[in-house]
Parts: C-alpha cells; sequence; structure tokens
C-alpha cells in the first residue's frame, strides 16, 4: 500500500463524500450522481482515483456499476482509513448526504435518474 496514494486521495472533499456514503454499504454509481449533484464522468474519476489507491473496488450488475469500500491489507493503511471515516461522522454536509442517500433508497421516483436502479446494499 503506498501510503501518500492513500493520502492523496483522501485529501479531496467529493472522494470523502463518497466514501462517506459507501460505508458499510454498496451503491451503485446513480446514487452519487444524484446526491452529489455532479456529473457521471466528473464521479467516475473520482472513483477510479479512489481504486487506484486500492481503498474502492466495483461490481458491475448488468448496465449498473456498483461501488464499495475495500479495507487495505496494510495495517496502517487501514487504520487511516478507518481514521477517516470515523472523522466523517459529525460533519454536517457528509450527515446530510446520508440523508439524501436514504431518502433516494425509499422514494426513488423522486429522482428521475434513479428510476430503475438498484438499492444501495450492505457490503458483505
Amino acid at each position: 500500500m503506498d501510503l501518500v496514494q492513500l493520502f492523496a486521495a483522501l485529501a479531496d472533499r467529493t472522494r470523502l463524500r463518497l466514501l462517506n456514503m459507501m460505508d458499510g454499504r454498496e451503491v451503485c454509481v446513480c446514487y452519487f450522481v444524484e446526491i452529489l449533484e455532479q456529473s457521471q464522468p466528473k464521479i467516475s474519476r473520482h472513483l477510479a482515483y479512489l481504486r487506484r489507491a486500492g481503498v474502492v473496488s466495483a461490481r458491475r450488475e448488468g448496465k449498473w456499476m456498483h461501488y464499495r469500500i475495500e479495507r487495505p491489507e496494510d495495517a496502517k493503511a487501514g487504520a487511516i482509513l478507518n481514521a477517516a471515516l470515523k472523522s466523517l461522522k459529525d460533519d454536517r454536509e457528509m450527515q446530510a448526504d446520508l440523508a439524501r442517500l436514504s431518502k433516494a433508497c425509499c422514494e426513488p421516483e423522486r429522482f428521475v435518474a434513479l428510476q430503475g436502479a438498484p438499492a444501495p446494499a450492505h457490503a458483505s
């Protein structure tokens, strides 16, 4: 694990918001686009950055791409990621993102971009 690459991945607010929404669950990219109100290519670039850093993995299901956090095997990297995720819990923007994610999961018909999208599931 390259700690410099990990710190660089954690040094962006959008990537932290993505990680916060993935903490404990697998999320379809369409939810990120809707909740963060950013373009799909921009979200995909951030997700690719997190994948290169080794903290996110992806899974395709039909036309849908699902993302989840991958805990690093390196103990130092894992501790850094866990500390970062824990520190996000009290941030109001992060809490608002989770509230929007919860609302989107319960009422996807209110979000045009989420029509037919699979709901986020707890990561295994």
